[in-house]
């Protein structure tokens, strides 16, 4: 899917395909010295970070694991319920991994604030986030996020896996959503 094909539904492009690669190669360079000599296990939360994922794995030169996890806190709309619900739970064992939660975007900080605490209650050694964009303007809570690709503004925004009703996912760029298509 091109930018001509949805430009009626943007307000404008926030990251091209080619700085979210500059960038996603940068947070793998600062992930391999961090977990130098050791195995992560990379845990993607589905459905939005699959793009991520996909091309920080790429992009890391360590070994690593990956498993899965999908939590809801969002319906068809625009805000976090609050509400967690686990979808999927992930099959590998955190006892004694590093593991490093994998997230598309971090908005309130609800979800991914109950999720650390969640993975933590497991026994891994360690629990870091990564993440490609946060918006500080819309925290709830105060939230400690390791490797963040960019802040951006408390916009609504689609494209490298983000959607708006299982929308727009499958864009190779990031961009702001028109309110019209929402409202």
């Amino acid at each position: 899917m091109e930018t001509s094909d949805v430009q009626a539904d943007l307000k404008h492009v926030l990251y091209t395909k080619e700085q979210i690669q500059q960038r996603v190669a940068e947070l793998a360079a600062e992930i391999d010295k961090d977990y130098e000599g050791r195995e992560v296990l990379l845990v993607g939360v589905l459905k939005g970070a699959v793009m991520i994922m996909a091309d920080l794995a790429r992009a890391l030169r360590s070994h690593l694991k990956m498993d899965w996890m999908a939590v809801s806190s969002y319906g068809s709309g625009t805000q976090s319920s609050g509400v967690v619900r686990i979808l999927k739970d992930l099959e590998t064992d955190l006892m004694g991994k590093h593991v490093l939660i994998v997230e598309d975007i971090i908005d309130s900080g609800l979800t991914l604030s109950w999720l650390k605490t969640n993975l933590i209650s497991r026994g891994p050694a360690s629990v870091e986030i990564c993440t490609l964009l946060r918006k500080p303007a819309a925290a709830k809570v105060d939230i400690d996020v390791k490797y963040v690709g960019y802040d951006i503004p408390n916009e609504f925004v689609v494209g490298y896996g983000l959607d708006f009703a299982e929308k727009y996912r499958n864009l190779d760029f990031v961009g702001t959503l028109a309110p019209h298509v929402y409202e």
